[in-house]
């Protein structure tokens, strides 16, 4: 009787000890206990909608197209970031699209591909934002194409990843505005995917999560641009037992290191490039949503509209990374 009070106790206190570590890891993941800030800012213009496309060229922001719930959109707008004002600008003189590619060379921007309602688009544009005027350039290398990333450094863009249709794609293409001309320069580091995240530091570009097969999708490669080559980095973990994958997400740059949030995870992670590790903050203080996009002039980063189910969102949020969490702002 005696040695099985004993066991009794033993178990009941292993069984106390237990709930004890739970609760503990409970908290240390509570976004009381984790950095940064979410900001309501300034709320979009034109209506709400998802999918849209988003760039910054120093202080301004550049917004348009996407779907609003009943017709592709497009309308077009810049963001004055320290200004905090909206003002439209000539419209895409494309079809209206959600899910297109954009990227920035220079002072211009170039929009192209994506979806119409019926099918997938390979026509693209050049936006001067010194003239404010659009002018059609050359048609996406590879064809049709939505879902794909974009990015642009130095003289040269670059649009890879996507969806043709019929089937997800790996591929990457080189433009040349000088030519006018498309050219297949590489591969990507991992494997097929639509809808996923980049961001450059640098002389970096990073890429990552997405989805593949309908499965969500969380490593991670960084693209050199001066060897045009690629290479594995950290996947996007929260732990070593939990992997959070994510799709339809966003990313921005700030202060030299990269954030990802939003699409099928409200969590926010932060990457710190010079030593490949990420790190838990603050989840994103709006309503859950997917095919957001982000604006950021490289200290100070937004996410702005996309949508849960059939609800289309025309807010904004700034985040601040070193700051306490605050659910009242």
């Amino acid at each position: 009787m005696e040695s099985f009070s004993r066991c009794r106790l033993i178990f009941i206190a292993v069984l106390l000890l237990n709930s004890l570590l739970l609760i503990s890891c409970n908290n240390d993941n509570g976004d009381g206990d984790l950095t940064g800030n979410w900001v309501a800012s300034t709320v979009f213009d034109g209506v709400p909608r998802s999918g849209a496309i988003s760039q910054t060229i120093g202080n301004f922001a550049y917004v348009g197209l996407g779907y609003d719930g009943d017709d592709y959109l497009k309308d077009f707008w810049e963001y004055n970031i320290e200004g905090g004002f909206w003002i439209r600008r000539p419209d895409f003189p494309g079809e209206g699209r959600n899910l297109a590619v954009s990227f920035a060379i220079g002072t211009s921007l170039y929009v192209g591909t994506g979806y119409n309602g019926s099918e997938e688009l390979s026509d693209f544009y050049r936006y001067d934002t010194t003239t404010q005027t659009w002018t059609q350039v050359a048609d996406f290398g590879a064809g049709i194409r939505r879902s794909a990333v974009g990015f642009g450094i130095g003289t040269s863009g670059y649009v890879g990843l996507g969806y043709d249709g019929s089937n997800d794609k790996k591929d990457f293409w080189k433009y040349d505005p000088v030519t006018n001309t498309w050219e297949q320069k590489f591969g990507f580091g991992g494997g097929k995917r639509r809808d996923a995240i980049s961001f450059t530091i640098d002389n970096i570009t990073y890429v990552g999560t997405g989805k593949s097969n309908g499965i969500d999708l969380n490593d991670f490669y960084g693209f050199d641009h001066q060897t045009e080559t690629w290479f594995k980095l950290t996947d996007l973990n929260e732990d070593d037992d939990y992997e959070v994958k994510r799709s339809n997400g966003v990313a921005f740059v700030q202060n030299g290191k990269g954030y990802v949030c939003t699409g099928s995870t409200a969590s926010t992670w932060e990457y710190d490039p010079n030593t490949d590790l990420w790190k838990e903050l603050s989840q994103f203080e709006g309503s859950i949503r997917q095919d957001a996009v982000s604006i950021s002039n490289g200290s100070r980063g937004f996410v702005l509209l996309g949508r849960s189910g059939n609800l289309y969102f025309d807010d904004m949020y700034e985040f601040f990374p070193t700051a306490k969490y605050d659910d009242e702002d």
